[in-house]
């Protein structure tokens, strides 16, 4: 209900016992709340004679605690596996963290977590002048490790901006020293390992706490203005390594089979040779081998010499003699046995030649009757007399 509905109401907030006022003094409240607050803290009221209890002590104490409690808790922090933790003292180095829970003390150290096992990527790019006058654009990534975190916060002020200068300057002293078209075509690993190496001299003196992990060289290309032209270099350059590649393989696919020819041709001349010594030399046995007996027996050797003569002459031909002097009856033969038989002889003195070529030793001669032959010797004989 409110406090000024007619009536004998007295409900009025500003009002005191027996006496009418307005609302009070902020000063006033003000000094009431500085009394309240310096009771509290043990000290004696304004006005009054007596002192107030030591209440108010405990209760600073347990604020102090409290803010003990909170300082030092918010010295505790962690650090991940890859990180190592930079400590300053009152901004002074003074030792490095592994990983894990560890503590600081607060407003009085500093930790800098640095990562050293993440690979970090930094480009390079730009127009460079090649030691043949011309201008190509270099695109180059430089792959890096932290391995020393003192060195990469306090060495230099950016370390990452040294880097990329350091970069920039070794990659326009080795384009400076190259053809442009050793930069284009094959030269191109040339040119990264002569870049990785200079740079690792370059940042060498500056102690930057990393090292090079690699060094890629994305790409190289003339300027857009006569960049058709290079295009068209280029492509003959490769025609000319993929022609000569083609010849090194046809050389390496046809001297190998000329080699095993040259070896076989070799191999056979060798064998021939071989044979025809063998032969000769079967031969000269046959002759000594038989020099013995046409001195014994000239006559009968020369016979035996002329029929076996005669009988491979025979033996090759499909012609038949047949004596009919002797007889009035003509005489039918068959002609399929007799050229079988033929086939059978040609056979054996085949076998025989290869006996004596090969100077076996077998001095053997085939005898053969007068009257063997299906009596083709007499018939010889006959017309030889």
């Amino acid at each position: 209900m409110a406090w000024n509905e007619p009536g004998n109401n007295d409900n009025d907030p500003w009002k005191n016992r027996g006496k009418d006022q307005g609302p009070p003094d902020l000063d006033e409240l003000f000094k009431d709340l500085g009394k309240r607050f310096n009771g509290m803290f043990g000290g004696k009221p304004s006005g009054t004679g007596e002192a107030k209890k030591p209440s108010g002590s405990m209760g600073f104490i347990l604020v102090l605690v409290v803010g003990f409690l909170i300082w030092v808790l918010s010295g505790i922090y962690t650090l991940k596996e890859a990180e190592r933790g930079v400590v300053l003292t009152f901004g002074e180095y003074s030792s490095l963290e592994d990983p894990g829970i560890q503590f600081k003390w607060t407003f009085i150290q500093e930790v800098y977590p640095v990562n050293i096992q993440t690979v970090r990527t930094l480009p390079a790019a730009g127009f460079m002048l090649t030691k043949d006058e011309n201008v190509v654009r270099v695109e180059m990534e430089v792959q890096y490790k932290v391995v020393n975190p003192r060195d990469f916060l306090f060495s230099t002020p950016n370390p990452e901006n040294s880097l990329r200068q350091a970069t920039d300057s070794a990659l326009r002293m080795v384009i400076g020293h190259s053809r442009m078209d050793d930069i284009l075509t094959s030269g191109r690993e040339v040119v990264r390992q002569n870049t990785w190496r200079e740079l690792e001299k370059v940042i060498e003196p500056y102690n930057l706490g990393l090292i090079i992990v690699d060094v890629n060289f994305k790409d190289a290309r003339p300027p857009e203005e006569v960049k058709d032209a290079f295009d068209d270099a280029i492509a003959a350059q490769e025609d000319e390594v993929r022609y000569v590649n083609e010849a090194k393989a046809y050389e390496s696919e046809v001297e190998p089979r000329a080699r095993g020819q040259v070896n076989r041709m070799i191999q056979e001349a060798t064998a021939y040779k071989q044979g025809k010594i063998l032969a000769s030399e079967g031969q000269v046995a046959k002759f000594e081998q038989l020099l013995p007996e046409y001195k014994a027996a000239p006559k009968v050797t020369k016979d035996r010499l002329y029929l076996e003569t005669m009988e491979q002459v025979y033996s090759n031909t499909s012609k038949i003699l047949v004596n009919t002097t002797g007889g009035g009856n003509m005489m039918y033969l068959p002609l399929d046995k007799i050229m079988q038989q033929q086939n059978n002889v040609k056979s054996d003195s085949n076998r025989e030649n290869v006996n004596y070529n090969t100077g076996s030793g077998n001095t053997t001669q085939p005898t053969q009757s007068a009257t063997g032959r299906n009596g083709r010797t007499d018939r010889s004989n006959d017309g030889r007399n």
